[in-house]
């Protein structure tokens, strides 16, 4: 594994996480994976079990107010409901907060963070745990451009900035979307079990084809409508099966699980901001 390189915006800086649960471990193993030393990243959990593995892992592993004291940069990965009361008590004024907590706003955020804490909302997905992240960021209203740089550079994969106003629709779409995902990879396995193949090979090749056909659509930028019609000779198997996805609703049922993300993204905001 090669050392981070000195013009990354996490050379030699201390980051901290107040909390360690599944999705900060899983960027914190990317982070790792990249050349930081674990004796740079400090990590806080009431949870016995997260503790444990954080330090597994080699990290400082102690309370909220200790991690704030040592580390430059802030990932805040509690459950929303708890970001005020983790964030009120601590000194913040200098560092960088970043949050992973769907669904709290900016401005709740810097209001528990205090003055003189830069703040950065993020969205990440569960891919980070193999450097295939998608992620959206929205910047507070004192953050730089350097802070969002510092921000997008936690996350291995494909980094977007947008306005906040659109994080929720970010949540919907890839901070939920792996579950949607490996439910489609599981019914394709599934159809290749009832196809005659034997459950592990149709898994493999459910997963490959998933991985293979994003990286292409990735790769090439080509519309996903037109990647898809090359696939479909007339009269053969691929438009065959494309048929009977749309008799059984296969793009509205797609459409309706982000509408329905989105909503009670919104909803969650909504509570956060009362």
């Amino acid at each position: 594994m090669s050392a981070m390189s000195a013009a990354s915006p996490l050379h030699n800086r201390n980051i901290g996480f107040i909390g360690a649960g599944a999705m900060a471990s899983a960027i914190i193993k990317g982070l790792l994976a990249s050349g930081i030393s674990p004796g740079r990243i400090s990590a806080s959990d009431p949870w016995e079990p997260a503790r444990a593995k954080a330090k597994a892992l080699g990290l400082n592993v102690t309370g909220n107010a200790e991690v704030a004291i040592v580390s430059e940069i802030i990932v805040v990965a509690v459950k929303p409901d708890v970001v005020a009361s983790a964030l009120a008590p601590l000194e913040l004024r200098g560092k960088l907060v970043v949050s992973i907590a769907a669904g709290v706003p900016l401005m709740a955020i810097e209001i528990a963070a205090g003055n003189g804490a830069r703040c950065v909302r993020t969205m990440p997905n569960t891919p980070c745990l193999v450097g295939e992240a998608a992620v959206g960021v929205a910047r507070g209203t004192t953050a730089t451009d350097a802070d969002v740089a510092t921000a997008m550079a936690l996350f291995r994969g494909v980094v977007v900035e947008v306005p906040e106003k659109q994080l929720n629709a970010v949540t919907a779409v890839s901070g939920s979307g792996p579950a949607y995902i490996f439910l489609l990879i599981e019914a394709l396995a599934d159809g290749g079990v009832k196809a005659g193949l034997p459950r592990a090979t149709a898994l493999k090749l459910a997963a490959q084809t998933v991985k293979g056909a994003a990286a292409m659509q990735l790769a090439t930028g080509t519309h996903p409508g037109q990647l898809k019609d090359q696939v479909c000779s007339p009269g053969g198997t691929t438009i065959a099966g494309v048929a009977a996805l749309e008799e059984n609703g296969f793009r509205h049922a797609a459409i309706s699980a982000v509408t329905a993300a989105k909503a009670r993204a919104d909803e969650m905001s909504a509570s956060v901001a009362k």
